[in-house]
């Protein structure tokens, strides 16, 4: 397995992005959840309202399960959900749907596998969906959960001896499936500060892991922190502190919905839309997705969108696609190649007021990341008061 670390880690060490690169910008959500775990909707719905709602891509993540085999679920009671089978019936009808109602008056559907709706939505070129996990593994009662994008098969929690053993046996395992089935798939380390299971110790360690959720939209991840623990984007730039310096690859921020309420909409549920990942690619296909992403060939947002990215003769340079009556604020990001990664972290490097900006990296920048925060109110957020704002991923000089 130390072979295969290596392999991907020298594999992944590509150019940065923008150096050449071409292609459209696609918009997907690589964390999901439906009736298949402890979603409130059925698979239909859900890829209907994305499909509906601009997305391209769409990575339905439920815990440690694919949507295959017979599955039943049980309607509950609540005025909520029978309305909503009611409108699921309605749409599909009684030739799709297949339910039984029992001698109490509780019905239960047999859930579509991945299989058969996959066909009602995917179209070429225009909507894509792959199969996915979320790996829901613990130790000592901490959570730790860890996202399977494009898998094969299913991904059984490896277990382990300490949180950072769990997560590397983990991702060992994502990609021990990648090179036995030739198939384009990545692991990505889900919301750490749910139930603030996940420190900076824990991830230094790691090998071979690319991904992890700078911003997830689940009202309990805590992704700014607190008083006792850091938020994601003081986390991201500690590691990429401790992984340059490894010599591993850089890390990259994603941005995702988590969603599991699907049908009401409010602040204090997890709904979709709340964040995803605008990615560059030449078509859209997992094989073309995923090389881009690990290229850092994307962005993730909350609602800012952006017009060009580009790394190129040392300068990094961003051009928002603004709306109207709205205005951006550009941040650069960055550390210098002396600090630790402990005490200190990633620092505001330079501030722009406008549409466009640009950073030249210095000798001395260990990493420069950008970040970009309009003063639009994000609808739904995942904090009241929250602004729509984009995450730029880092790019080094090394």
């Amino acid at each position: 397995m130390r072979l295969l670390i290596l392999f991907l880690l020298s594999l992944f060490a590509a150019k940065s992005w923008g150096q050449g690169t071409s292609g459209k910008w696609y918009k997907g959500n690589m964390h999901t959840h439906s009736y298949w775990s402890d979603g409130d909707d059925f698979p239909e719905m859900i890829m209907e309202w994305y499909k509906s709602n601009g997305y391209d891509f769409i990575a339905l993540s439920d815990h440690n399960t694919l949507a295959a085999g017979e599955k039943w679920k049980q309607i509950p009671s609540h005025p909520f959900r029978q309305r909503r089978f009611k409108a699921y019936l309605e749409k599909y009808g009684d030739d799709w749907v297949t339910y039984k109602t029992d001698s109490a008056g509780q019905i239960s559907v047999k859930l579509k596998t991945f299989a058969e709706y996959k066909p009602l939505f995917h179209e070429d070129g225009r909507f894509l969906i792959m199969q996915a996990e979320e790996i829901s593994d613990a130790y000592e009662g901490k959570p730790i959960h860890m996202g399977a994008i494009n898998v094969e098969e299913l991904v059984e929690p490896q277990g382990g001896n300490s949180v950072t053993e769990v997560m590397q046996n983990n991702l060992d395992e994502v990609y021990a499936q990648r090179e036995r089935t030739g198939k384009p798939m990545f692991p990505h380390i889900n919301h750490p500060n749910f139930r603030y299971a996940i420190k900076l110790e824990d991830m230094i360690p790691l090998k071979g892991e690319r991904f992890f959720e700078v911003y997830n939209g689940h009202p309990e991840v805590h992704n700014y922190g607190d008083s006792t623990a850091m938020g994601m984007e003081e986390l991201w730039d500690k590691l990429l502190i401790h992984y340059i310096k490894a010599g591993k690859p850089l890390l990259y921020g994603l941005a995702t919905d988590d969603a599991h309420h699907h049908g009401e909409f409010r602040v204090g549920l997890s709904n979709p839309g709340r964040g995803w990942i605008m990615v560059r690619a030449k078509e859209l296909t997992p094989a073309a997705l995923i090389a881009a992403m690990e290229k850092g060939d994307f962005y993730a947002t909350t609602g800012v969108e952006l017009r060009e990215v580009a790394f190129e003769r040392k300068k990094l340079r961003i051009e928002v696609k603004p709306e109207a009556g709205v205005s951006y604020t550009i941040q650069f990001w960055g550390a210098d190649k002396k600090a630790d990664g402990i005490e200190q972290g990633g620092e505001l490097l330079k501030e722009v007021k406008g549409t466009a900006g640009e950073y030249k990296l210095r000798k001395k920048d260990l990493f420069v990341r950008a970040k970009v925060i309009s003063s639009k109110l994000k609808e739904n957020p995942y904090k009241a008061g929250d602004l729509e704002t984009a995450w730029i991923q880092p790019v080094t000089l090394q």
